[in-house]
Order: structure tokens, then C-alpha cells, then sequence
């Protein structure tokens, strides 16, 4: 524990006023983020009213506690859902054997009378090869029966515990107790009303459940289980919510604890600057405690961490030990099979490596293991832990922090939670380790010591940060555009896995999040770009040198950029299944530039010059006119003639223009740059519609966002005269609807980082304000509570969802969200291009 003297006064000032009226509300709110696999978010706008959850939607629950002169309050997340007897065992508890088919059987397939001696039998849980099943089942539905005997009917708190990724419907001796059209990865606990009881009976009963086969992979385990005679639910209060704000790097909550109001701030200092402190993956939730009465009051803490946070699902084995090292207080978990880089996908958690709780030398502080309920049975009988170390499932990591007498002076206290993955991707056969152990000796535990002593320095940091941060969105483009950045800031960086190639290179890895895995893709890579150009081009480096090696490797062969590197975290080879010829050597060319004029050299071009010469000849010849195929809207569909597309053609060979010139390659420039403003003319012309530009050359019936076009304006390209911008502005205008302006005249459906792109183009701040304000309505009013959507209805602001069971498939969490900060990037290019000019 800490108190507020002067030598952490100003700490605690920064603690208790996050910077200035910032993000309020959210789709969901960033607590831990590093990269795709530590990522935990709170999807509620209180932070106890759930479990809080990685960014897949798994529960991975932390647990806050606070117990002010005896009475406990609960400030964050849920207590476990009950305390269960089990009645009939899912495969958690016990294996068992189930009958079943995957042919549609009789109506009556589900009464305790049905004859079902000719299904198979099969061990439980059932599902395809994505979750390692004791019976593989890849059909489309799944009918399974589960006989089984009572003794005394008369159960209360009778819950059906059941797993299941698709439509499901459960039948007891024949009645319905439960029907749902999607599940999830963890066990739902279903209360079974009065009417569902009655239908249990003395002696042999049936259990019978259909459920079908989903996109995000076949799934079903399922039983009942009650809670414990005799166990009585804890006499644990809801702590009242008083405030919310969330910065770039912090997310801060503020509550009434009966005579105590207690803040606690999430701190994960991705500062792009250092990329030693951005790649350790560690965050600090932070605690200050006050007197409201002026009186002294007994307060002590418990905060608590799943070993959820260390299994891909629930019902993986975990060991967790507590132990000291470093002077921390240390608690780590990790599944007892270790699969390092064993499996990919895109709905997939880690379950290999360690999550770590740390805890400051502290006077009285304790830290253990426990399972279920029992660490919240200690903390309300002031009981200290006992266990140092446990095997089994959803564990608990437990920390107990003292705050002694809060009074008049702040009660401080911190803890740190962070994640070893020992090696984090594949990049063409080779593990590699994550880029804070690029240097021999080190060690978690080193880490999180060195992070425990840098903890005042780090935090004044972000601070700092987010005030700048903040302060120079709100000046570039408003209020609504600096809340955007805002939501879009830890949401980019944390989409990403920073690490050293084999070559010595750094590789800056992106995952696409509920978009298919996709590992490093280009145009992913693209729409984040102006971010990391903004507070480092290293990183942008580090997201575009696996494509480069993967060209002149030899391993890609084909005269323009591959469109991925493989599915996350396998980066042995694209997984996509068609090119985008036109798009990725567009934006390799853009972005290659963009590095230049943001570093005010070429240097890094030079490097790769023969394998930008390729792809710029490529799209010289195919590049303005292009045929039917995909761009980086790929769910839209193939278009053929595409002008958009072709605007990022013809601003990609000005851009390897404007790199020769800066290479001293005069004639190369001058044939390029020469080609491109042709190009232009030419493209005014074709695209021409009368009020507005089409969407494609043959239709002029039709309109798109012209996106592309706002590179011509950051980097001083003038390709394009003003009138065309003047012109598309005035339409996307009277385009909008609620929640923000079309994708194109196809579908209502948008992606708002294109908004922002398309509304950087206006020149005055009215329209760009007037082209931004339905985006952030759309941040502010979504009903879909997940980490925030680039893709998105602006009929309704809802997500947009694809698959049979869409609820797991839109697009959230992913890193294109770096694209919000393209109006900022504009703004401070355009100041350091008039300042090169005097």
C-alpha cells in the first residue's frame, strides 16, 4: 500500500482527473490490452453488471472486491455464477457417454419412451477437430440423448450447464426446458422454471438435445447440476458506479463503497515511441481509496484473475502457482499441455505460456490459488490464503491488499497483470519470441519488477500522452473526432504482435479479428496506417518488411504483393484463397512513401527499390482501368472498373514517382509522375457522373467513397484538383443516414474508418464535423457491446454480421481502427510540409 505524501502526490492527482471530457461511453471498454491473445475488455457500461471478457467474446474474468469496515462491496466483474452441486456431469466434472445421431431422426426422438438402441454411442464433448473433442462430429446438426437416474426429484436451483456454439434446443423427458439460436465457447448456466422441474422424475430420465452445426466450428457438452445444500450465496454488495473516462491508454472507474469511494484505473502503457515498453505485455490496474465522511475506515482489497486468461477453452487443464521473486508477490497459470504454435484461427484464445498477477512488496499483502468461491470465503472471514499452488480448472489467481485505516489522506495500491507467451509467432518455420526478450537473461519476473519500479514514471507517461493526444486530435478535428482516436488508439496497437525476424527485422504483426485470421494482411495494414505514421514509422515498417520478404525471398513469385502471410499466429505462407493484385501494390506503394515523406528520406524504399520497381510497373499496365476482382471491401464483392481502385492506382505510381525523385532517379520520376497525372485526367473524365464521381466507369448511375483520394492531399501529390474533392463532399453529404455515410450506393452498410478517410477530404471543418458526427453516434449508441466494429449498418448502427450464427463473425476489435487518425496525420503533415518550405 501507498498513501498519497508528497513523494506520490502528483501521481495520485493524475489518478483522480484523467485528461479532460473524454470518452464516456462505449461499445466496450479496453481494461488489458497488448496484443490478440491478451486482450480484456469490459462490455457493459458498469463494470460490475458482468464478467468481462477477451475481445472473442470468451469470458476471461477478473474479480474485484472491497471491504470497508466488514462489508464487501464487488466493483469488478461477477462472482462466480453459483455453487453448484452436479446432478448430471458435462465432461468438466466427469467423461461420460452419450447416444447419438447426426441423422434426422424420429419426431418423438426426444421422449423418455424413444427407442434409441441404433445411435451411436459416443464420449463427450462432442465437436470438430478446432476444440479436440472426444467424438469428432462436422455435420450440420447433432441429436443426443442422456439417460440417467434421481433419487429425489424434488431439486430447486435446478440450472442446465451446457456448451454450444449453434442453435440449440433441450428437452426434458420430453419437454422443452430451454431453446437458443447461438451459444459460446464457455458454459451457460440456464435456470429451469417450476415448469421445466415438474417434468423431472424419481428413478430414469431422459436428457435429449438438438443443436446444429455453426461457422465458428461444431460444439455440444452438456448437463444439470443445483446449487450446494446448505451454501448460502455471500452477503456481497454492488459498489455504485459513479463515474467512467477513457484516454488512449487508461480506462478509469470511480465508486461509492458505503463511507469510501474507491477509483481504479487500467493502465496499459502502449507508448509507440519505446518499443521495448509497448512489446512487454504488461498493464497496471491501479486503486485509490478515500474517506467521504471524514472518519477512518478499515478497507482492505481483493483482486482476482482467471487462469481462463492462459486456455483457449474452459474446460482445458491449468496449473497455477503463487510464489515471491524480484520482491513481487507472484501468481502464474498456463495450461499443463503447452501447445506452443501448435493451432491458428481466428476464434481462438492462447493456451500456452503464462498469465502472471504481481503484487508490490506490500506490508500485510498476500497472494494464492484457489478454485471456485473459496478466495471470496477468505476475503469476507479475513481468512488469509493457504494455497501456493493448484491443478484443475477455472482457477483463481488471488491477490489480498491491506489498505489499512482511509482517512483524510489517499490509500494507493497497485497490482500488474501480464502475460509470458515464450514464443508468440511462426514466421516461415521459426518460432520467434516476443520482442522484449530479444536480449539473452531476460525473465518475466524481471520484467514485472522492472515495471513495479518504473510505475510512477510510466504512469506520469501516459498521462502526458493522453493529454497531447487528445489536445491535438480535438484541435485537428473536434470533440466527436478526438473521442474517436480515442476508442481507436489501444483497439489498433493491440491487434498486433511485435517481434524480430530471422533477418533482424522487425515484424509488427497484425491479426484480422473476426474477419478470418488473416496474419499481416496488406490492406488491414493500410487502413491503419496513419496511426503509427503519426507516433512511429518504424512500426509501419514492421507491418510492410514480412511482405517484402516474402517477394524477394522468392517464396512469393507473383508481380505484385501477396495479400497475407498466413493465419495468425502461422505466418508461413498467404492463407487468403484469391489475390488483390491492384489493392496490395497500391498500398505497398502509398505506404512506402508515406514512410519517406514522414521521415523526410527514402532510405527505406532505396532498400526495397527493385521490388517496388515490379510492382509499380504491374500497375502501370493493369493498374487505372481495373478488371473484375477484389479490393480491400472484399465482402462487397468482385467489381470490375472499380474507381476507387483505380484512384489508388494512379496515387501508387505517383508515389513511386515521388520516391525516385527523392532517390535522385530524375527520369524515373519524371515517366511515372508523368504516367499518373495522365492517369488523373483521364480518370475525371471516365468517373465523371455530373454532381458526384461513380462507382465504377461503365455506371454512372452509381457512387462510392473516393477514400483513396485523401493521399493525394497528405502527401502533396496534386494529381487531383480540388474541384473533385469540392464535388464528392457536397454529395457524400446528402448521402448520410443515423449512423454515418454508405460504404457506396450498393449496400447501406459502411466501414467508418473509410468515413474518416472520405471526410478528411472536405476543406473546411463544418463538412469534415458534419461527415464525423454520425460515426461517433454510432460509437455512442451501438447496441452491440463488443470492442468497437469498423464495419457497421448506418440505418441502425448495429454490427454487421456474416455466417450462419453472425454473432460470431463481424468484424470488432481489429486494428484498421488506426485509420480514425488519418485527419490528424493530414493536419500534421500538412504543418511540417509549410515548415520545409520556408
Amino acid at each position: 500500500m501507498f498513501r498519497c505524501t508528497a513523494s506520490f502526490l502528483f501521481l495520485c492527482l493524475i489518478l483522480s482527473h484523467l485528461v479532460g471530457a473524454q470518452v464516456r461511453r462505449a461499445p466496450a471498454y479496453p481494461l488489458i490490452t497488448h496484443d490478440p491473445y491478451l486482450s480484456i475488455w469490459s462490455t457493459t457500461d458498469e463494470l460490475n453488471a458482468s464478467p468481462t471478457k477477451h475481445w472473442s467474446y470468451a469470458n476471461q474474468p477478473l474479480l474485484g472486491l472491497i471491504k470497508v469496515d466488514g462489508k464487501t462491496y464487488r466493483f469488478l466483474g461477477q462472482e462466480e455464477e453459483g455453487r453448484y452441486q452436479t446432478v448430471l456431469p458435462t465432461s468438466q466434472e466427469n467423461a461420460y457417454t452419450a447416444a447419438y445421431t447426426e441423422s434426422i431422426p424420429a419426431t418423438n426422438w426426444h421422449q423418455l419412451s424413444f427407442d434409441a438402441n441404433k445411435w451411436k454411442i459416443g464420449g463427450a464433448p462432442f465437436g470438430d477437430t478446432e476444440r479436440q473433442p472426444r467424438t469428432l462430429w462436422k455435420t450440420n446438426g447433432i441429436w443426443l440423448r442422456r439417460t440417467f437416474s434421481v433419487e429425489d426429484p424434488n431439486l430447486k436451483n435446478l440450472f442446465l450447464k451446457i456448451s454450444h456454439n449453434g442453435q440449440a434446443e433441450v428437452y426434458l423427458n420430453g419437454e422443452k426446458i430451454h431453446a437458443a439460436a447461438t451459444g459460446g465457447s464457455d458454459f451457460a448456466y440456464v435456470p429451469l422454471a417450476k415448469a421445466a422441474l415438474k417434468a423431472l422424475k424419481k428413478g430414469e430420465n431422459v436428457l435429449a438435445v438438438y443443436t446444429a452445426g455453426s461457422v465458428t466450428g461444431n460444439w455440444l457438452d452438456v448437463g444439470l447440476v443445483t446449487g450446494k445444500k446448505g451454501s448460502k450465496a455471500p452477503v456481497i454488495s454492488k459498489a455504485r458506479q459513479n463515474s467512467l473516462v477513457v484516454t488512449a491508454t487508461q480506462t478509469q472507474y470511480t465508486f461509492t463503497c458505503g463511507p469510501v469511494d474507491l477509483k481504479v484505473t487500467f493502465t496499459s502503457p502502449l507508448l509507440l515511441h519505446d518499443l521495448h515498453l509497448l512489446s512487454r505485455p504488461v498493464s497496471y490496474v491501479s486503486f485509490q481509496a478515500t474517506s467521504t465522511d471524514g472518519a477512518t475506515h478499515s478497507t482492505d482489497l481483493y483482486f482476482g484473475v482467471s487462469s481462463a486468461l492462459a486456455v483457449n477453452i474452459p474446460d482445458q487443464e491449468v496449473t497455477a502457482q503463487a510464489y515471491t521473486s524480484q520482491n513481487l508477490g507472484l501468481v502464474k497459470a498456463g495450461t499443463t499441455q503447452q501447445p506452443i504454435l501448435k493451432t491458428d484461427g481466428d476464434d481462438r484464445r492462447i493456451d500456452w505460456g503464462h498469465v502472471y498477477l504481481a503484487v508490490p512488496d506490500v506490508v500485510g499483502a498476500k497472494v494464492g490459488v484457489s478454485r471456485g468461491t473459496q478466495a471470496i470465503d477468505q476475503f469476507l472471514k479475513n481468512a488469509l490464503l493457504a494455497s501456493a499452488s493448484a491443478t484443475g480448472q477455472n482457477l483463481m489467481m488471488d491477490a489480498f491488499l491491506p489498505l489499512g485505516k482511509v482517512g483524510k489522506n489517499v490509500a494507493q495500491a497497485f497490482v500488474m497483470v501480464g502475460y509470458d507467451d515464450v514464443e508468440s509467432v511462426q514466421f516461415f518455420g521459426q518460432n520467434l519470441k516476443p520482442w522484449w526478450k530479444e536480449k539473452a537473461g531476460t525473465a518475466m519476473e524481471l520484467e514485472l519488477a522492472q515495471a513495479a519500479k518504473d510505475y510512477k514514471v510510466i504512469m506520469q507517461q501516459c498521462h502526458n500522452f493522453d493529454k497531447k493526444m487528445y489536445a491535438d486530435a480535438k484541435a485537428a478535428g473536434g470533440e466527436d473526432y478526438a473521442n474517436l482516436c480515442v476508442l481507436g488508439y489501444r483497439q489498433a496497437i493491440a491487434a498486433h504482435k511485435l517481434v524480430k525476424s530471422p533477418q533482424g527485422e522487425l515484424l509488427f504483426l497484425s491479426k484480422e479479428n473476426f474477419s478470418g485470421a488473416a496474419m499481416n494482411t496488406v490492406d488491414v495494414t493500410y487502413p491503419s496506417a496513419p496511426l503509427f505514421l503519426l507516433y512511429n514509422p518504424d512500426l509501419l515498417k514492421g507491418m510492410l518488411n514480412g511482405i517484402f520478404y516474402y517477394s524477394e525471398s522468392g517464396k512469393w513469385k507473383k508481380p505484385f504483393p501477396a495479400h497475407d502471410l498466413g493465419t495468425y499466429p502461422l505466418a508461413n505462407g498467404v492463407m487468403y484463397k484469391e489475390d488483390m493484385p491492384v489493392e496490395e501494390a497500391g498500398n505497398m506503394l502509398i505506404l512506402t512513401a508515406a514512410i519517406a515523406k514522414a521521415e523526410g528520406n527514402a532510405d527505406y524504399a532505396k532498400k526495397h527499390w527493385k521490388t517496388l520497381t515490379i510492382w509499380a510497373d504491374f500497375l502501370s499496365k493493369e493498374g487505372f482501368d481495373p478488371a473484375n476482382q477484389l479490393c480491400t471491401d472484399d465482402f462487397a464483392g468482385h467489381l470490375a472498373r472499380n474507381a476507387n481502385l483505380s484512384v489508388k492506382a494512379i496515387v501508387g505510381l505517383r508515389s513511386y514517382g515521388l520516391l525516385a525523385q527523392m532517390l535522385g532517379e530524375k527520369d524515373v520520376a519524371q515517366k511515372f509522375n508523368g504516367m499518373a497525372e495522365g492517369m488523373a485526367k483521364n480518370w475525371m473524365q471516365l468517373a465523371n457522373a455530373g454532381d458526384h464521381y461513380a462507382l465504377t466507369f461503365d455506371d454512372r448511375s452509381t457512387w462510392s467513397q473516393k477514400y483513396n483520394l485523401v493521399w493525394d492531399t497528405v502527401l502533396g501529390l496534386n494529381l487531383f484538383p480540388q474541384e473533385v474533392r469540392d464535388k464528392e463532399v457536397a454529395y457524400y453529404l446528402k448521402m448520410q443516414n443515423d449512423f454515418g455515410l454508405p460504404l457506396d450506393s450498393r449496400k447501406t452498410y459502411t466501414k467508418s474508418d473509410w468515413i474518416i478517410w472520405t471526410a478528411t477530404l472536405a476543406k473546411n471543418q463544418q463538412d469534415f464535423a458534419a461527415l464525423v458526427a454520425p460515426v461517433a453516434r454510432f460509437s455512442q449508441e451501438s447496441p452491440n457491446r463488443v470492442p468497437l466494429t469498423d464495419w457497421h449498418e448506418t440505418t441502425n448502427g448495429r454490427q454487421v454480421v456474416f455466417g450462419q450464427y453472425g454473432r460470431f463473425m463481424g468484424f470488432q476489435a481489429r486494428s484498421v481502427v488506426g485509420g480514425y487518425f488519418m485527419k490528424l496525420l493530414a493536419v500534421k503533415m500538412g504543418e511540417k510540409e509549410k515548415l520545409g518550405k520556408k
